[in-house]
């Protein structure tokens, strides 16, 4: 029996215009379903709910869409996504590697 996950409005609303930006990229370059469901190596079912918006589409495979359509995720250029991902590393190794709730550890303060 499987559960079904439920999104913010937000999330929905950013699933959407990810499969609508998706769908006018297809559209702008003359493709069919087919054709761009062929180059990204997906069913037109599967390139269908992603230009919906179904946020039970793997994520790999909305960008790979995305990208092949020109749609753009982050910025521009490999060059500056790489940028964005060492920032990101640099500030990541800053922090500790876990995270952890403070466990209930009685606290001994009988001097």
């Amino acid at each position: 029996m499987t559960k079904d996950r439920i999104y913010s409005s937000y999330t929905r609303e950013a699933a959407s215009l990810l499969g609508k930006q998706i769908r006018l990229g297809r559209k702008q370059r003359k493709w069919t379903e087919q054709e761009l469901a062929e180059r990204a190596g997906l069913s037109r079912a599967t390139l269908q709910k992603i230009e919906k918006g179904d946020l039970s589409v793997a994520l790999g495979l909305v960008f790979e869409v995305a990208s092949l359509v020109g749609v753009p995720l982050f910025d521009s250029g490999s060059a500056r996504l790489a940028s964005h991902i060492a920032r990101t590393d640099d500030k990541l190794a800053l922090l500790p590697s876990a995270v952890r709730k403070p466990g209930k550890v009685p606290v001994d303060d009988d001097f």
